[in-house]
Formats: structure tokens, sequence, C-alpha cells
């Protein structure tokens, strides 16, 4: 029987580059643990502070400069001609790195103004160092999506681990020398993912697409797609990530960081159910785009039987599995735990709802659910903080996924409706 489902989910495009997706997390999640660990242990926590605050920052305006040429990709470059295929992508990943560096330059100049804990980014070696993980984490990226696009995840997958074991390595090769500082940190984390993307463009992207080489020649045709990945792709990207970055960041503002630690390690137990609709999401995507019929009927039982299991255990035994790291985590993270599981079910039915009309260019609809959610959310949370506590997110989490699901039955009805 177990043999007989393997098969099926390996001879099933969209269950399979959805598993591989999340696995692609999960790996990234689980050795980057690792990492981090190993961090801990040999440098002075003030440095490791220092280097997690730069690569938090850089990752922070990655993705708020990618100019959305990652889903670009996947709705472009299946079928493509390869002059065409090699101009998307050299076009794509060149403006994404661009501007990464640019607004990086930006932030390394503006940011320690604000922050005077950022001030270390007012030194030449922090903003050539915010500068460079930055385009590095925008360049990963973009590729990954390049994969997604052709329903390579496992190329996607292997990619990923190796940049993973490779900080290890990184890491305790700087160690073995003695350095224990900030830079060493940054510098482990970040030059593996340069010479992964170096390999990924030099061998990667010729296996992936045989025969074809990047150029870089006849980039202004590109201009006007990336001026709609711009105003299309990247805000529905922001507008749907944007909410999990910043909820953190209200809760330490409103409540302090030790309120945080609760609301963190609930929201990172429940983070194994949130990873599973944008993953089936993304699939579903590259499966339209290269002309496969999926429908959301198939997608929502993919999204259905990897995320039943998981909430029924969290929703059932929750509080123990956070009691396992403190009884205060459980005390004060049970409730939270739970209302943050069923907020999953509305959060799958906004994500795929999502990719559905992004698949059909309706960039506009798109970009108004995330933006319904994404302000409920965010606002709730600020009211909620101070008298709820830290539930009180996990309440605005979950008003702001069901007021998006809602919103998505009302169109569908609608829709059905003027229809008849």
């Amino acid at each position: 029987m177990l043999i007989t489902a393997t098969r099926r989910v390996l001879d099933d495009s969209l269950a399979r580059n959805s598993l591989l997706i999340m696995a692609t997390t999960v790996a990234n999640g689980g050795l980057g643990y690792l990492y981090w660990m190993l961090a801990a242990r040999a440098v002075p926590q003030p440095q490791v502070g220092t280097a997690t605050a730069l690569i938090s920052a850089a990752t922070a305006i990655s993705m708020l400069a990618n100019l959305g040429a990652g889903h670009m990709f996947i709705q472009r470059l299946p079928g493509s001609a390869p002059d065409v295929w090699s101009r998307i992508v050299g076009g794509g990943l060149l403006a994404g790195c661009a501007a990464t560096a640019a607004v990086a330059t930006a932030g390394a100049v503006l940011v320690p103004m604000a922050a005077a804990n950022f001030g270390f980014l007012g030194r030449p070696a922090g903003a050539v160092a915010l500068i460079c993980a930055a385009t590095a984490v925008t360049a990963t990226t973009l590729l990954d999506n390049v994969y997604v696009a052709h329903r390579a995840g496992h190329g996607m997958f292997v990619r990923n681990l190796v940049l993973a074991a490779g900080k290890i390595g990184a890491l305790a090769a700087m160690l073995a020398v003695g350095a224990h500082s900030a830079g060493a940190v940054v510098l482990s984390w970040t030059l593996p993912i340069l010479l992964v993307s170096a390999a990924t463009l030099s061998a990667g992207l010729g296996r992936l697409r045989p025969g074809v080489r990047l150029r870089l020649s006849g980039l202004g045709a590109e201009l006007p797609h990336l001026r709609a990945a711009l105003t299309g792709h990247h805000l529905i990207n922001l507008t749907q990530a944007g909410p999990a970055a910043l909820l953190p960041v209200l809760v330490t503002a409103r409540l302090g960081a030790g309120a945080t630690a609760h609301f963190y390690l609930a929201w990172m137990t429940a983070s194994m159910l949130f990873m599973v609709s944008p993953a089936v999401a993304a699939a579903l995507y590259a499966e339209r785009t290269n002309a496969e019929r999926v429908g959301l009927g198939r997608a929502a039982l993919v999204v259905l039987a990897m995320v039943g299991a998981p909430a029924a255990l969290l929703l059932a035994a929750g509080d123990r599995i956070l009691g396992l790291f403190s009884a205060g985590y459980a005390a004060e993270g049970g409730l939270l735990l739970q209302i943050l599981v069923l907020a999953a079910i509305p959060d799958a039915v906004t994500n795929l709802a999502v990719a559905h009309w992004r698949s059909r260019g309706e960039f506009r609809l798109c970009r108004r659910l995330n933006v319904v959610r994404a302000v409920c959310c965010l606002a709730l949370t600020w009211l909620l903080l101070p008298g709820v506590g830290v539930t009180g997110a996990g309440v605005a989490w979950l008003v702001g996924q069901s007021a998006g699901a809602l919103l998505v039955l009302c169109l569908v009805a609608r829709r059905v409706k003027e229809s008849r």
C-alpha cells in the first residue's frame, strides 16, 4: 500500500513538486537550525546578534526589491523559445539583483540613521556585507523559481541541500582557523549562496534546459515584462508574505521581547501547516503555465492530505508539544497554537484562489484579496495585543485569513450567479 501511494505521488506532478518545495523549506530549516546552533555555541552572543540582524535585514531587503521576477519566470518560461528563455532569465536576474543592490545600498545609509542598533551598517564592511548578502538571497530565490517554472522541484531541493550543508561547512572552517566574529558568520552564510548560484548559472541551468546559454543582449525587450511583474506579481507577493514577516515585529513592539519568545515558538510550530498551501499554490501555478489542466479541487485534495494529520495532532497535543520546551511556553502559547492551526484552513482557501486567479492574469483581484487579509491581520494585531496578549496575534491572524476566504467565497458565488 505504501509503495502504491508513493508511486501515485511520484506520478502526480502537482503533488510531487509540492512535496519537493516543502522538502526544500524543511531541509533549509533543519540544517539552518544546526548552523545557528554551531554559531551560538562558538561565537560570542553580541557577535551572533549582529550577524542575525544583518542577515534578517538582507532577507527583508531581498523580499522588498526582487521585483517579482520569480513568478514572472513561472509565468513565461514554460514553452519559451531558447533565445527568449535566455533573455527572460538573464534580464530577470540582472534587474532583480541590481534593484536589490541599490535598495541595500540605500538601506546601509538610511537604516543606521533611524535605528541606532543598526549602527554597524554605517561602517564600510557592514554596508558591503549587507549588499552582498541581500543580492545573494535574491539570486538564489530567483534561481529556485526557474526550477519551479519547469516543475523540476528535485533540482531546487538538491541545490538548496548543498547550499545549506555548505553554510555549515564554511562556518566550521571559519571557526577552525580562529574566526569567531560576526563577519565570519555572515561570510560563511553568504559565500555558499554565491558559489551555489554561480554553479547553477554555469552548469545547472544547462541541464535544466539543454543547449541554452544566458544572454544579456536585447534586454530592452524585457522592460515591459519587468514593469508588469513589479505591479503584478511583486505586489501580490509582498501583500501575501508581509504580514507573516511583520507579526513578530508587532508583538515585540507592543509586548516586549519576552512575549515574542512565547509567540515565536507557537508560530514556528504552526508554520509546518502554513508552508503547505503556498507550496501547492506555487506548484499549481507552474502546472497551469505548463499548459496542464489542473483543477482547484485536485490542489485542495493535495493540501488536505498534507495538512490533515499534522493539524489534528497539533489541535490535540499542541500544548504538550510546547511543554517540551517549558511549562511556561505551554501555558502562554497553547491556545495561540490552536488558533493558528485553525487559521491554516482559510489561509489555504485564499492561497489557492490567488494561484488560480494569478494563472488567469487577474492580478488586481489577487492584490485586493491579499490586501484585505493583510490589513485585517496587522490592524487587529496592533489593537488586540495590549489587552489580550500574544493570543491576540493569533486571533488577528485567524480573522485576517477568514476575511480573505470569505471574500473568495463571495466572489465565487457572484461569478456563478452572473454566469447563469
